[in-house]
């Protein structure tokens, strides 16, 4: 049961950090080796590859946490995009916006998770992208776009090249992607609106992906699908939540909060991989 509790908690954590600039990844990775889960009862042969399995599966969730809470654009998008220039234009940018990182990801995959998914990593990543957003809202910026669907070129291509950043762990997708759209004009809300939409196709294709090659290399089966399913269901109802949540926080206030806990949250995870290296030494 405790595995149970686990998924739960962990569910949690990926409803509330995948779409505020914190990095869901990071922290899914840092709390499974604190938690130690999955336990042994759960009677995993690979825990590691099972916490990545993991954290890949309950991404489900907060995609369709975004299709739930956009449903009525989403619907009204797709009954115009045969004839409105401005709805079509807007999906194509989402899916270039999608492409530098996928492509980058979908080469060097194994390389990233190999070498960049450590703890000393995620909390340099943490505490540099804190720097990043204290930066940026300490900038002059003069807004251009106040609506996501109007993002130009230019705009997609910076954000476009912001994903590829983020796929270092800890770096944050949406934190990525909200800073390449706050450098090239978007406002605040814009910039996180697109953010969301980015989700769709960025988390959608990577996590459908990965879970088919979980699924082809036999780390997932039955008896686990349960702690997955719920997991997921519980980042889905977070997640629904927090972009409620941040769109309203983002029209009233600056990320300035998130950048501080980014560099708060960093160094104290550097400072234990640090202890813990020196104590094994």
């Amino acid at each position: 049961m405790l595995d149970y509790l686990y998924a739960a908690i962990l569910g949690v954590i990926q409803g509330l950090t995948e779409f505020l600039p914190i990095s869901s990844t990071g922290h899914l990775l840092i709390t499974s080796a604190v938690f130690g889960f999955p336990t042994a009862a759960l009677g995993v042969s690979d825990p590691a590859g099972f916490r990545d399995t993991f954290a890949v599966f309950i991404q489900l969730g907060t995609v369709f946490s975004v299709l739930v809470f956009y449903a009525r654009d989403l619907l009204g998008q797709l009954r115009s995009v045969t004839h409105d220039p401005l709805t079509q234009r807007f999906w194509v940018y989402l899916f270039l916006a999608f492409v530098p990182a996928g492509a980058v990801g979908f080469l060097l995959r194994d390389w990233i998770q190999a070498t960049l998914y450590n703890p000393p990593v995620i909390g340099a990543a943490l505490a540099l992208g804190g720097v990043v957003l204290l930066l940026i809202e300490r900038m002059p910026r003069q807004p251009t776009t106040h609506q996501a669907e109007r993002i130009t070129l230019g705009q997609t291509l910076s954000i476009g090249l912001m994903q590829m950043v983020a796929l270092i762990p800890g770096v944050s997708r949406s934190g990525a992607s909200i800073v390449g759209g706050l450098l090239s004009g978007l406002d605040r809300v814009a910039a996180t609106k697109f953010s969301f939409y980015l989700a769709l196709p960025s988390v959608g294709i990577a996590t459908v992906y990965q879970l088919v090659s979980a699924l082809r290399d036999g780390m997932i089966n039955a008896e686990q699908l349960p702690i997955l399913l719920l997991g997921a269901a519980v980042a889905f109802v977070v997640g629904w939540m927090s972009i409620a949540w941040l769109l309203r926080f983002v029209a009233r206030n600056t990320f300035r909060p998130f950048g501080w806990y980014r560099i708060a949250i960093g160094a104290l995870i550097l400072f234990l991989a640090l202890f813990t290296q020196a104590l094994s030494g």
